[in-house]
């Protein structure tokens, strides 16, 4: 089933590594994207066994505006291990939406994230020349450089600054974890709560601190 598009000013598409290791860094990225009052919409958000996950992924790129791709696990850690496509894919198809298209996916706009400065160019070097960001596997730059991304590139105002975020972010952790744990979530639960469950309680905790309805 096609995902509506009412949202799609406030859509963000994440496309990132799905793995326990990828986990600090993808629970503030959500966090920072509610915290601005925008949707993070990511494929794990749908189980459908009928529909093919790049079919979810073109319905989640046409319905957002904002796009996020992370390209930090292109490169093979082990001997013998494959490079890990499905990211550069993803933008590729994004890209390809936001200059082939002759709708409103033409004001699209997407961050490109990496690891470390120009590490994308030994892999993916037509991209060379577009402002990819690092974030250095850290949480905290990671915050930073969303924030700022939103603030400076797509002109979001009167945002609190990269370090009152971290902080709520952590003020938020403490909290969904003290408060899940006391409902009898295991710390296995915890980790393999469904995105859409967890994005839901942390608008619940942002609404609860802003006093919005």
């Amino acid at each position: 089933m096609p995902l509506p598009n009412k949202n799609f000013h406030n859509n963000v598409f994440i496309n990132c590594p799905f793995d326990s290791e990828y986990d600090p860094l993808l629970r503030p990225l959500l966090f920072t994207i509610a915290y601005l009052g925008l949707n993070p919409r990511i494929a794990l958000e749908t189980s459908d066994s009928g529909e093919t996950r790049i079919e979810k992924i073109c319905e989640l790129i046409k319905s957002s505006k904002y796009s996020i791709h992370d390209l930090s696990r292109l490169k093979a850690t082990r001997k013998g291990e494959f490079y890990r496509l499905n990211m550069p894919f993803e933008l590729g198809v994004d890209y390809g939406a936001r200059r082939l298209s002759s709708s409103r996916l033409r004001t699209k706009r997407f961050l490109i994230l990496e690891a470390r400065a120009y590490d994308y160019q030994r892999a993916l070097s037509d991209i060379s020349g577009l402002d990819i960001k690092p974030h250095g596997n850290d949480p905290i730059k990671m915050v930073q450089t969303i924030r700022n991304w939103f603030v400076g590139t797509v002109g979001l105002r009167n945002i609190d600054g990269p370090r009152v975020i971290w902080y709520r972010f952590n003020d938020f952790a403490s909290d969904f974890n003290a408060k899940r744990r006391a409902e009898g979530f295991s710390r296995d639960d915890l980790n393999m709560m469904p995105i859409p469950e967890y994005v839901r309680f942390i608008e619940s905790w942002i609404r609860s601190r802003s006093n919005v309805p």
